[in-house]
Parts: C-alpha cells; structure tokens; sequence
C-alpha cells in the first residue's frame, strides 16, 4: 500500500481517538458542576477498558467466516500474536487500530444516559461485558463479513448501506442508553430544567473536538480504497452538520424563543450522526436535506424523555438513536443510484429498516439484562444523597474545580 495511503490512515485512526475525549467535554459541560469529573471518567474508562478488549479478543470477534456467524472466534489471535507477524502486518494492525477506535466511542457514547447517577466500577463492568456481547458482534454482523453486510445478496436486494456506522456505532449506543435509562430510573427531581449545562464553553469545545475528529470517522477507511470517494464523504460530513446546526436552532427559535449555543452544538452532533452512515452514498444536496432533517427532528425528539417519562440525562436517545435511525433509513429513499427517488425502488429501504430494528433490538435487550442483573447484585446506582451533592468526590475523590472558599 502507498506511504500516502498509510499516513492517511494513521491520521484517521488519531482523528477518532480524539473523538473519545471529545464526547468527554461534551457529556462535562453538560452536567453539574460536581459531577464533571464522573461524567468524564466514563468516556476515559472506556477508551482504557475497551482498548485492551479489543486488542485481545475484540479484533478477532469483528470478521466471521459465514453470515451465519455470530460473531468470530475471540481466540483465533488473541492478543493480536498472529496479526503482527503476517506477511501484511503494517497494514493489518493499523485497520485493527483504526477499528478499535469506533469500539471506543461507541461505548463511551452510551454514558450519557446515566449521568450524575452511575457507578464507576459498575459503568466498567458494564462497558466490559456490552462491548463482548453487542458491540464486537454488530461490528462483525455490519462490517465484517456478517449476515447485514450480505443481507442484500441473501435477499436478492441492494446491500445495506452503513458505511461508517449508523446501526453499529449510533443506533447500537443510542438503544443501549435508553435500556441503561429506564433501569436505572430517573435523577432524583427529574422534570424539565432541573439541570442546566455547568459549563456551556466546555460543551461547545467538545462539539468542535467531535467535528473535527469525524473527518476521520467518515473518511478514514478510504485509506483501503485508494481514498476513491474521500471528496465526497469530507463536503457531505462538513454540509449534513452545518445544515443540521441550522435545522436544530430554528426549531429552537420556534420552540423556545431563543437560540442557545448549547442547541448549537446539539445540532452539530445530531448531523455528524445522521450522516455518519450516508457519508459515501449522498449527493451533497441530499446531505444537506439530511442534515436539516436530522437537526430539526433531534431538537423535538429530545424532548420525548419528558412526556414519556424516561430519564435520558444527556440525550444519547434524542440525538444517537434517532439521528442514526434517521441516517439509515435516509438512504433508502435517496442513496445515489438506489434510493427511492434517485433511481432504485424500496429494495434499499428495506434492508436498511430490517438492519436498523435488528441492531436496536439486540442492542436494548442485552443492555437491559445486563443493566438489571448489575443494579440487582452489586447495585449500578449511587445514593440518593450522594446524586444530590454531586458523586465527584463520593466516585472519585476529586473535585472538577478547586475554588477557593473565600
């Protein structure tokens, strides 16, 4: 492979561990004050944890030989030994590395949902085990060689478009944060404004950290393909959230009378998600009907936790699940060449929702067992008194800020 291609990739894979320590501003800012460092522990657990998962056993559980694979082998080369002694070793381990990254982010996404109110020991256990059982899989199921990657040949239909993670990355966090939601129940007071963002720079750093760093996302594996469509997936990653940021604050403006930089940042989000899977398979203006769908439609959807009465603290399931349903199925109705309205038929639509409900659905269902069987033996939430004060000191012994008393 030529060294431009390599140096790409090796950008890429640190554009997307970026990411990680982005969402940990994001979530920060958004919390109170006391539980800053709790919140942003969570997204550092799992960039260690999952790491050192992936790296022994995840890699490997992320290809199947058959559709009708699970998920691969977690000892076939375990620890990597085999990977780093092949022929194409270079370039093996850097698509492993690059792999792990969105195995990171897709977990530390998840915690959003339970913020001011986790466990830190019981969020690893957690993160350790969703990652084996759903994460790992979906991966293998989506890009590795699993039955949504060949669901359109079995079908007879066009191929699932996914191409950097709509249904394993978005929809598989989002539908896991909404099951860690409902098990661990509402902040004690919950109801509309209870809490307001500590620190909104702070929010708006991590919106710009994210930003930045999805150029890798969506971009990075065109390192494989010689970065054929590399154009096209960078203007349709910077126009889908530019557009979403405006759809997300008209609504906003409507809604509420005013614009906020925080509704600013939530809508940049919402748009890197939505087009996340469509990256690749969008005419810019069609991305940019994304985006403002996406922005719009996330700026309504976070208020649903509200009127049904589930506690989704930083709305993981207002922006990840709903934009990544949104990206998805997106595609079905305009993906160039076989969407609905761009020459296809429903074909494309169709595997597209059959992918979309079979992750969520998987993804809820493991995290809700597993969510309920830690909270009923070593408990998963903190006490009441503790979620009052704040758990940074209680979890972790530290404050996010040393102010002086006087």
């Amino acid at each position: 492979m030529d060294t431009g291609s390599i140096a790409w990739a090796i950008t890429a894979t640190a554009l997307v561990l970026l990411m990680t320590p982005g969402v940990a501003f994001f979530y920060g800012g958004l919390v109170k004050a006391k539980s800053v460092v709790s919140m942003m522990m969570m997204s550092f657990g799992a960039l260690g944890l999952i790491s050192v998962l992936w790296i022994l056993y995840g890699f490997s559980m992320s290809a199947v030989d058959a559709p009708t694979d699970f998920a691969g082998n977690p000892f076939a080369d375990f620890g990597l030994g085999s990977l780093a002694t092949g022929e194409t070793s270079n370039t093996d381990l850097l698509g492993a590395t690059f792999g792990a990254t969105f195995a990171i982010i897709t977990v530390a996404l998840i915690s959003g949902a339970i913020a001011d109110r986790a466990k830190f020991g019981a969020w690893m256990i957690f993160a350790g085990i969703w990652a084996t059982l759903v994460y790992f899989p979906v991966a293998a199921w989506v890009w590795g060689g699993g039955w949504i990657m060949e669901l359109g040949n079995t079908l007879g239909l066009p191929g699932v478009i996914d191409y950097a993670g709509g249904t394993a990355v978005h929809i598989n966090a989002g539908a896991a944060a909404l099951a860690l939601a409902l098990v661990l129940g509402k902040r004690v007071g919950f109801q509309k404004g209870i809490t307001k963002p500590h620190n909104v720079p702070l929010v708006l750093l991590g919106a710009a950290i994210l930003w930045f760093g999805w150029f890798g996302f969506n971009a990075g594996a065109e390192w494989l393909n010689g970065l054929a469509n590399v154009g096209l997936i960078v203007v349709n990653t910077l126009g889908a959230t530019a557009a979403a940021i405006l759809g997300w604050m008209v609504v906003e403006k409507i809604k509420d009378g005013k614009a906020t930089a925080v509704g600013a940042a939530s809508g940049a989000v919402a748009g890197l998600v939505a087009i996340t899977p469509a990256c690749a398979n969008l005419e810019p203006g069609w991305a940019l009907l994304l985006g403002v769908l996406a922005g719009a439609v996330c700026a309504l959807a976070v208020e649903l936790k509200f009127k049904l009465g589930f506690d989704d603290s930083l709305d993981v399931v207002g922006i990840h699940l709903v934009g990544g349903i949104i990206g998805t199925l997106y595609l079905g109705f305009f993906a160039i060449g076989t969407g609905l309205f761009t020459g296809g038929d429903l074909g494309q639509l169709a595997v597209q929702v059959i992918a979309a409900a079979a992750v969520l659905l998987y993804s809820f269902a493991v995290a809700f067992g597993l969510g309920f069987a830690i909270e009923k033996t070593i408990g998963f939430r903190v006490k009441n008194a503790d979620e009052v004060a704040g758990i940074d000191t209680v979890v972790h012994g530290e404050e996010g800020y040393a102010l002086s008393e006087l």
